[in-house]
């Protein structure tokens, strides 16, 4: 069937566009609120609104495929289940690489003996014993448990034994960091393992309100779910492996830019309510990422498109920056609902706005507010202070921050149930500002106006307001915005011509460019970045903010139709791929060891290794990609077999690396 239905859950909206993928023509789009705590009311205004533009029956949709921003922000943000980490055959110094540690936080972890040598074989004997009172210890305290093993990728025995173990003593989720990502080093397979661990409950709220919508309109094709490489997953595989999802939704807008936009080459930002994500676009595809997904800072293993994303949306959090003479403002990486949407869903929230207005002394939490996000009620793991918090705010809704929290322990744990994802929170954000201004008027004004005054009244260092009035504070936030999106994406293009991570972003000669009146104070020198290719901004927000963006940086821009929904449109277009590497080594003269995703296996010929190992890598990449959803698949093999010349007749052999790809139509 050629019909599908794209959705692209952002941290926002809900997006839909309904694709005859045959003439390639867009039917129908629809955007609905996103509604994080009933996820299924906003994919299902989405859906809505499509079918209602389509002039057959819900019957005649063939699939249904679903791109999502949910993981990336979760993992921009730091929100996510709490997570207990099994390091087998590691010692504590693992966590002082790969950041391991800062992505760790505050969660559990334990090192178990056991784990495996670079050749595969054991380097100890796997402690069951002490993964049993690993789970004794941490009953009732996590979502999911994460397992990293020493050389798993070469032998990954002992990290499934532990997750059979830890099935067998209770039902909570466990992730492999053998199934995630087939390279080596430990640490940072582990943290993809933790970002994954933290994402299942997240992406299984989301494929279930899908599949309970789809029931309900009639909609009886198959459900897929957008891998950060833009291919596709069937939904069911994809709910073990929620870390897939990261840059799902930019993978998504990069296929509907090209589609939309008509072009091969350009730089492609996408503007959502949470993060910019900005990938180059070549030849009609993105470039993917050699060494893993770099995301809100998080180097993971996960294979996706090379896309940078930054914690600068519409909908990010605005914050006074309270120290130094010169004030100013902050914004990200957090997001937060827009006081204006806010009050257009709880009109009450003004008079306590207005209230707050009336205090001659500013507070650091006026115009601040959190709503619950807990379905299933205050979880047992939580402190008895953010328990009781979180109790308190699920008996009463929205609530201004000042009213349930008047000491800095109080403010602590907020911020902790908000990371956690129990929390909500409102402020002022770029998407207020417009409202101010008059350049977007969606929602509720008043509130909007109320908040910049609260924001212009905050103090500097020297005790001065950050703003004159609430039109000076609009207009700071959105110039805030603009400088900090101009130096992302020149960030993204340095990178790409490899010069580095951040390299205008963190250059004090180059951070200041893309302001206003980033030359106006004089001096001799005149500083300018320029970029030789052009811009396609898409989301929402992009024709509002990114005409002053491109203005700031001298470039080319284009914002197509059907912008606002270019993931969706993107993940409509979408066909399934798999990919699968298969390493051969060498542990002793005479034996070449294939390993294998069930254990190594010892030829005794380098081409019978290497052919033995094609055939694996093939049969696994089908077998994959057919678990996905794929049909029709078809496989492709390429290798990297490193050979060093020891003499005019014999070459050493050093390891090989057989890739196969599988690729197949969805449905």
């Amino acid at each position: 069937m050629t019909l599908v239905i794209g959705l692209d859950t952002g941290g926002t909206f809900t997006d839909a566009a309904l694709l005859d993928t045959a003439t390639g023509v867009v039917i129908g789009t629809g955007k609905s609120l996103t509604t994080r705590e009933d996820l299924s009311v906003g994919v299902g205004g989405a859906i809505d609104r499509v079918l209602d533009a389509f002039d057959g029956d819900a019957g005649d949709i063939g699939l249904v495929s679903l791109s999502t921003t949910l993981a990336t922000n979760a993992v921009v943000e730091g929100v996510g289940g709490r997570v207990c980490l099994i390091m087998i055959g590691f010692d504590e110094s693992a966590l002082g690489r790969a950041d391991l540690a800062r992505a760790l936080g505050q969660d559990r972890v334990f090192f178990i003996a056991g784990g495996h040598n670079a050749d595969g074989s054991p380097q100890a004997r796997l402690d069951e014993a002490a993964i049993r009172a690993a789970v004794s210890d941490s009953a009732g305290d996590i979502s999911a448990f994460a397992v990293a093993g020493h050389f798993a990728t070469r032998n990954p025995d002992h990290e499934t034994r532990a997750r059979d173990l830890l099935r067998d003593l209770g039902d909570t989720p466990v992730t492999c960091s053998h199934e995630l990502s087939s390279s080596l080093g430990g640490p940072r397979r582990a943290l993809t393992a933790i970002l994954n661990a933290r994402l299942i409950n997240l992406l299984d709220r989301l494929v279930a309100a899908t599949e309970s919508i789809m029931a309900a309109r009639g909609l009886a094709c198959p459900l897929m779910v957008v891998k950060g490489d833009g291919s596709l997953l069937q939904a069911d595989y994809a709910r073990s492996r929620p870390v897939e999802t990261v840059l799902s939704g930019p993978a998504a807008s990069l296929a509907g830019a090209a589609f939309l936009a008509g072009t091969k080459t350009a730089l492609v930002a996408d503007i959502g309510g949470t993060t910019t994500d900005i990938a180059l676009l070549q030849n009609g595809a993105p470039r993917l990422k050699a060494d893993g997904a770099l995301v809100g800072g998080w180097q993971t293993m996960v294979e996706a498109a090379d896309i940078r994303t930054c914690g600068l949306g519409g909908d990010s959090e605005v914050r006074p920056v309270s120290r130094g003479t010169a004030g100013g403002l902050t914004l990200g990486p957090r997001r937060a609902v827009p006081l204006s949407l806010l009050a257009s869903q709880w009109p009450e929230v003004k008079g306590r706005l207005s209230a707050q207005l009336d205090v001659a002394v500013p507070m650091a939490t006026d115009g601040r507010f959190v709503m619950p996000l807990m379905p299933h009620g205050v979880p047992a793991w939580l402190t008895r202070s953010e328990a009781r918090l979180a109790e308190k705010v699920l008996e009463t809704g929205p609530v201004s921050i000042a009213d349930i929290a008047g000491t800095q322990l109080a403010l602590g744990a907020v911020d902790r149930l908000i990371a956690r994802g129990l929390l909500t929170l409102a402020a002022f954000t770029p998407t207020d500002a417009l409202h101010v201004t008059g350049d977007f008027t969606a929602f509720d004004h008043e509130a909007a106006m109320l908040g910049a005054q609260l924001m212009a009244r905050q103090k500097n260092g020297i005790g001065q307001p950050l703003a004159d009035t609430e039109d000076e504070l609009a207009r700071q936030t959105l110039a805030e915005l603009y400088h900090r999106s101009g130096l992302a994406l020149m960030d993204a293009a340095l990178a790409h011509d490899g010069a580095g991570e951040a390299q205008a972003s963190t250059n004090p000669l180059l951070s200041g460019i893309y302001r206003p009146d980033a030359n106006a104070a004089g001096g001799l020198v005149a500083l300018s970045l320029g970029l030789r290719t052009g811009l396609v901004a898409l989301g929402a927000s992009a024709g509002a903010h990114y005409p002053h963006v491109a203005g700031l940086m001298g470039v080319d821009l284009t914002v197509p139709d059907h912008a606002d929904v270019a993931g969706a449109v993107g993940a409509a277009a979408g066909t399934v791929r798999q990919r699968v590497v298969i390493s051969v080594t060498q542990p002793a003269e005479g034996r070449f060891r294939i390993h294998l995703p069930d254990g190594p296996k010892d030829l005794g010929e380098m081409e019978a290794a290497l052919a033995h190992a094609r055939d694996a890598a093939a049969g696994l990449a089908r077998m994959r990609a057919k678990n996905a959803g794929a049909k029709d698949v078809e496989v492709t093999l390429d290798e990297d077999v490193k050979l060093v010349p020891i003499s005019s007749e014999r070459d050493m052999f050093l390891e090989a690396l057989i890739y196969a790809t599988a690729d197949g139509h969805a449905g």
